[in-house]
């Protein structure tokens, strides 16, 4: 298989690419040349940003899957059809489960479950990313394949519900210097926290199967967990005893707006996802890392480089304003 990835060094995407290139596949990482190519695949070079420069560099090649990774809005996937329509045999975006129906009518979320959420501008965005590419495959035959991960970590990404993904040692950094973590509510909501590299099976297991045109997925973890184990979790494998402190969400959007989106509009429900679907399309997927193995390992590859361990000073200030208030209407 000829597979193209836009956006093929972020967390998810690149544990999605070795793993192609693992399998034998011919693996195509299109980047502006700023990083090295990943093990065993090569670069088109080429801005997604702009499309004309991109068909060029495209011009003599077909792809038996291309996969965006990084399409945000409508006016990204109307690009991605002008520039592929013709020259792939599918193609895949990804969305996000954060497009399901929020506040949920069911714990339980399938590919079935409506979209719509009125709380998050991220995931209002990519529904109407499937918008697009949905009518581009029904008038169009656009060969389109959608995938909406979960909440996804990895070595390079400590998860949490209120935190800042672009620095998640600060979550680490708190316990270690025993200051409270904020839990969103009473920490009991349900969750599934899905390892980059168990992403990366059901993806590939998708990529370049036709029988998967017109169809969504989802693709996580099945092992469920409240939010006080994954931060429980997270403690043990920094060797702390973790300092909790749960707070409802309403009082954390007052101080952060813009954080609590993703509180409202995501992880405060408690969501269980039914990769049913999944299975019956990659038959013997299997998420197997479970969370507190997989956290080891991401705290390992904080702690070998010190220059991995950044810390936001604008969210750790923010925080602490939120604990004050909270424990002041209990003073």
């Amino acid at each position: 298989m000829k597979i193209l990835f836009i956006g093929g060094t972020g967390l998810i995407s690149s544990e999605c690419a070795l793993l192609a290139a693992a399998k034998g596949h011919d693996v195509y990482l299109l980047n502006r040349g700023n990083r090295p190519a990943l093990p065993g695949t090569q670069s088109i070079i080429g801005d997604i940003t702009k499309p004309d420069d991109v068909r060029r560099a495209i011009a003599n090649h077909h792809f038996d899957c291309v996969a965006n990774f990084i399409a945000y809005g409508p006016d990204d996937v109307q690009r991605d059809i002008y520039l592929f329509h013709g020259r792939t045999d599918q193609y895949i975006l990804i969305s996000t489960c954060a497009t399901y129906q929020k506040p949920p009518t069911s714990y339980l979320m399938t590919e079935g479950t409506p979209q719509a959420n009125p709380f998050w501008p991220y995931a209002q965005l990519k529904i109407q990313c499937e918008h697009v590419a949905l009518t581009a495959y029904r008038e169009k035959q656009f060969p389109l394949t959608i995938v909406r991960p979960s909440l996804t970590y990895g070595d390079s990404r400590i998860p949490a519900a209120y935190h800042n993904s672009a620095h998640s040692w600060t979550t680490a950094w708190r316990m270690l210097n025993n200051k409270p973590v904020i839990v969103h509510g009473d920490g009991t909501s349900l969750w599934q926290i899905t390892h980059a590299a168990d992403f990366a099976k059901g993806f590939v297991g998708l990529a370049g199967n036709p029988l998967t045109l017109g169809h969504a997925f989802h693709i996580t973890t099945d092992e469920v967990l409240c939010w006080d184990q994954i931060l429980i979790a997270l403690a043990n494998a920094l060797g702390v005893k973790p300092n909790l402190i749960h707070i409802p969400a309403d009082l954390i959007a007052k101080f952060d707006p813009v954080k609590a989106q993703g509180l409202h509009g995501d992880k405060i429900h408690s969501l269980v996802y039914d990769n049913t679907k999944l299975k019956t399309f990659v038959p013997g997927f299997q998420a197997t890392i479970p969370f507190h193995e997989g956290i080891k390992r991401t705290v390992a590859w904080f702690k070998a480089d010190p220059a991995r361990q950044t810390i936001d000073d604008a969210f750790n200030a923010t925080a602490d304003k939120i604990i004050a208030a909270y424990q002041r209407a209990f003073a």
